[in-house]
């Protein structure tokens, strides 16, 4: 998965996807804070690979894209928008295939700018980046080819607090970077890639203030780095384990924050929380909760009243796959409540 898939709804209730048996699943609340329903597939009948990229607007609408089956070595793209978690989503919409016909060719990743329009972005053949957006009036906008060599791993794509979409890419020369010079424009590659050595797969970007989006990524020595544009990269701590961070911003104790989540390497999920952009205060990891296996997911997000939870998700085990959940004790500090497996009723 990609993105963000814990996420909070315009009623205030949570929800989390994940792709299993040839869908996608959707785990709701029943009730702002309140018990969940047992999972069920969104956007209809159409199989699926078992690729999901998720993105949500200021709207609270979720937008998810996935890959499906189209033939033999073939497949194709699709959209979905769910408004709220009790509403059965729209049936997936066919976006086809960033080289008009092929295999996979990538993760794709989906922001929402700040019209609630989607943007779609995949890695394409050609080894760059190819790009689908909705149009203002509705529809679809053609295929685009956004450039960018040699790209590696997945894409992160992320909204400013301007409205405005960027993503970022790893390959061998760096840490490339699309931008948009104003709403609905076509994202732009940088002209130079920032010379970071990022291992594929670990890149995560959060939007952090009006002015700058925080890249985190892991360099080649196990190192969890920040870099906001126009400035040099920062070694902020030892990665707790592989794979990308979850991040998100809160306040904790009255200062505003940004707490990072990662599977470490005991299994367990490890925390870090920091004042937001003040990399030099420094960081640690704290540990929480019950081993996991390696393809667990770990993911962030707030309840309807603002407060921070935690998310794993197991999807392939047992009938309704294993969703545990934590979050913030009312007390001062980063104590978490104890796990608890979220039990549909």
């Amino acid at each position: 998965m990609n993105g963000s898939w814990l996420i909070r709804g315009r009623d205030g209730r949570l929800s989390a996807y994940a792709p299993r048996d040839e869908a996608v699943w959707c785990w709701a609340q029943r009730t702002p804070g309140g018990s969940w329903i047992a999972p069920r597939t969104v956007g209809g009948d159409q199989r699926l690979h078992p690729v999901l990229a998720v993105g949500q607007g200021t709207d609270g609408y979720a937008h998810l894209v996935a890959w499906r089956p189209t033939g033999p070595q073939e497949a194709g793209l699709v959209h979905t928008t769910h408004f709220r978690p009790h509403l059965a989503a729209l049936d997936w919409n066919r976006l086809g295939h960033p080289n008009k016909a092929g295999v996979q060719t990538g993760v794709p990743a989906v922001a929402v700018d700040a019209e609630g329009r989607a943007h779609v972005f995949v890695p394409n053949a050609g080894g760059g980046v190819s790009m689908r957006g909705q149009k203002e009036r509705g529809g679809w906008g053609p295929w685009r080819d956004l450039k960018g060599r040699e790209v590696e791993g997945e894409l992160a794509a992320v909204t400013r607090l301007s409205g405005r979409v960027e993503l970022y890419a790893t390959s061998p020369a760096g840490i490339l970077r699309w931008t948009q010079a104003g709403p609905g424009h076509i994202p732009a590659l940088d002209d130079e890639p920032l010379k970071a050595s990022a291992r594929p797969g670990t890149l995560r970007a959060l939007a952090t203030s009006e002015e700058h989006v925080t890249l985190f990524f892991t360099d080649e020595s196990d190192t969890l780095c920040a870099w906001r544009p126009g400035a040099e990269p920062i070694a902020l701590l030892p990665c707790a384990g592989p794979g990308p961070v979850s991040a998100i911003r809160f306040t904790l104790d009255g200062v505003d924050c940004t707490l990072l989540a990662q599977r470490s390497r005991s299994g367990r999920v490890a925390f870090a929380a920091y004042p937001t952009e003040q990399e030099s205060a420094g960081a640690w990891w704290t540990e929480s909760g019950p081993q996991l296996p390696p393809d667990a997911q770990v993911s962030l997000s707030k309840d309807h009243q603002g407060d921070l939870v935690a998310a794993t998700l197991q999807p392939d085990k047992g009938a309704e796959g294993e969703l545990l959940m934590t979050r913030r004790k009312a007390e001062p500090g980063l104590a978490l409540e104890a796990w608890r497996k979220v039990v549909p009723e």
